[in-house]
């Protein structure tokens, strides 16, 4: 059995791999960047490195700075969770070349499946069709047109290799086929260290349903049940369940098998996803995750079994000790995540800031995995998941009422969190009939009873800098860092962010403004107009990433561009004015 994990995440799934390893007896070691130093990972580690820097490309994905940590603390294994490095097969290359087991599948396996390209001919030879797209990286937009032209719009640019919706942009018209291509290649490069997109047919109303795979060693292969992730934002998850609603058995049993084909064609080993859409009787091939999915409790909570605990049997070399025929179902189980988004009006926009209050529910058959605790800063530089809540039930209506009372019970105060959204999507008949797909949440839930929240705290990120000081430990001088409070009496201090923000000015938001302004707190990626252009309602003016989401901040009015106050790179806060209409 493996003895020491460091764990090459953060958050929330840092925490859920931590917690399993302290059952089984493994030490664990966590790492941080900057702004996680008093994470809740960190905190429940055995050992926790510094990897220094702030954003994910200076920390998390800093290869040379991880596996020197991995020397120093001894670790003899690596997770790698989800994001980041856990579809890398260079990561993975460099974690097994070391002598270190790498718990996920081979990097030969990474290779196929964790490019989506290649993952499509796999699948294809395995016998599992896809959805009709093309094979081969795109290399300019102008294939992105060739492609909707000859097969029909929308279309679909995807990351090559990424997933759970970042890096993807639907097309709807040629004209805005270059748009659309760059943000994708800069979604991809930013999350997954890698620019290289496809592209495929959108399916206008299908359903989103995933086969959980088991793979050991010793040639034993598994489908553990299904997961229905239909309900979307962004392409983006919002709530899973297991079993799939008006789903047939003959089809559950087909998209199984079919999923076990494509695992066996690329040698996979440790737990994995396979995803297909379904729509209209047919089910086709969209990617295998190879990695543990963010819903993987609904899966737990149905079947009984600990999925993190199997990648470390896995890994240590274990064989899975029982059959296809003994995998047993028992209920129905419903996960909402809960991410630092306001979703008022449906606008489903990144909310950082730090948790004031985190009031947690409880009772018969609710599960939270959160990676945050009350204090905690949810970081523009990350991922905006704060928790998952979880609940498991006899059937699916008791479920679905167990789960609303779950979110009643669940209070988060200092960021805006989608939880109202969820509310709502529990609550449309069409979801209840299940009768929804991924396009439902944006084309036709009502958002407009949720109100927008109070103001955002001040994030935490600003208020420590990191000093130099010399201590004595037993008896020894060493210098060590610290982080201590910034002066107040030095306004041009800056807060450690890489570039100096803007001068914060008022909200001045309001239907008809020529006033621009962030909605959030972020980093300009790209400024799309200059000054004496003339705009129109709705144009896009400045691209805003946060929390690892583009968004495009529009025109509230017709005019000329009269000033721009920011350029690439610029870090703004919420209500910062990024331009001028006239």
């Amino acid at each position: 059995m493996l003895q020491k994990v460091l764990i090459a995440n953060r958050g929330e799934i840092a925490v859920r791999v931590i917690r399993t390893c302290r059952e089984m007896g493994i030490a664990t070691v966590a790492v941080y960047s900057e702004l996680d130093r008093d994470a809740l990972h960190v905190r429940l580690a055995d050992e926790a490195y510094a990897l220094g820097g702030q954003t994910a490309a200076e920390s998390y994905l800093n290869t040379a700075v991880i596996l020197e940590v991995i020397t120093r603390s001894g670790a003899d294994s690596v997770h790698p969770g989800y994001g980041f490095f856990s579809e890398n097969t260079d990561f993975a290359r460099a974690i097994t070349e070391m002598g270190v087991a790498f718990i996920g599948p081979p990097p030969s396996a990474i290779e196929v499946m964790g490019d989506k390209i290649s993952s499509r001919l796999a699948a294809e030879k395995a016998g599992v069709h896809g959805v009709p797209g093309r094979s081969q990286a795109l290399t300019s937009h102008q294939e992105v047109v060739d492609f909707g032209n000859e097969f029909g719009w929308p279309i679909a640019i995807k990351a090559a290799y990424g997933g759970g919706g970042r890096g993807m942009k639907v097309v709807e018209t040629p004209e805005e086929a270059e748009a659309a291509f760059e943000s994708a290649q800069r979604e991809s490069l930013n999350y997954f260290g890698r620019g290289e997109c496809y592209v495929e047919r959108y399916l206008t109303w299908p359903r989103h349903i995933e086969m959980q795979i088991l793979a050991d060693t010793h040639g034993n292969t598994l489908w553990l049940g299904e997961r229905d992730c239909s309900p979307q934002r962004r392409h983006q998850k919002l709530v899973e369940e297991s079993p799939a609603t008006n789903f047939p058995d003959e089809i559950r049993r087909a998209m199984g098998e079919a999923a076990v084909r494509v695992s066996q064609a690329c040698g996979y080993v440790n737990a994995g996803t396979v995803e297909f859409l379904y729509q209209d009787g047919e089910f086709f091939f969209l990617e295998m995750n190879t990695r543990l999915q963010v819903e993987h409790p609904i899966t737990e909570w149905v079947t009984g079994l600990d999925l993190v605990e199997w990648q470390l049997r896995i890994a240590s070399g274990e064989a899975i000790d029982f059959g296809q025929d003994d995998v047993l179902y028992n209920g129905h189980a419903i996960e909402v995540r809960i991410n630092a988004e306001d979703s008022s009006g449906g606008r489903f926009v990144p909310s950082p800031g730090t948790l004031t209050r985190f009031d947690q529910p409880a009772g018969p058959g609710v599960r939270l995995d959160a990676g945050y605790a009350v204090g905690d800063t949810v970081s523009q530089y990350y991922d905006n998941l704060i928790a998952k809540l979880a609940v498991w039930a006899p059937d699916r209506e008791r479920a679905r009422r167990r789960l609303l009372r779950a979110i009643e019970e669940t209070v988060i105060e200092g960021v805006a969190t989608t939880l109202p959204a969820d509310v709502v999507i529990l609550t449309d008949e069409a979801f209840i009939n299940g009768t929804h797909s991924t396009n439902w949440v944006e084309t036709t839930l009502d958002f407009s009873s949720i109100a927008p929240p109070d103001a955002p705290s001040v994030s935490s990120e600003a208020s420590l800098i990191r000093q130099e000081v010399t201590a004595e430990v037993s008896g020894r001088r060493v210098a060590v860092a610290v982080w201590l409070p910034e002066a107040n009496d030095d306004p041009k201090r800056l807060s450690g962010a890489t570039k100096p923000r803007r001068q914060h000015h008022p909200s001045i938001a309001g239907s008809g403004s020529g006033m621009v302004s962030a909605p959030m707190q972020g980093t300009i990626i790209k400024v799309n107009v200059e000054v004496g252009q003339s705009v129109e309602v709705g144009d896009t003016i400045v691209i805003l990433e946060a929390m690892k989401m583009e968004n495009s901040v529009r025109a509230e009015r017709a005019g000329t561009v009269s000033a721009i106050n920011v350029t690439a790179g610029d870090g703004v806060s919420t209500g910062d004015v990024v331009a001028v209409i006239a």
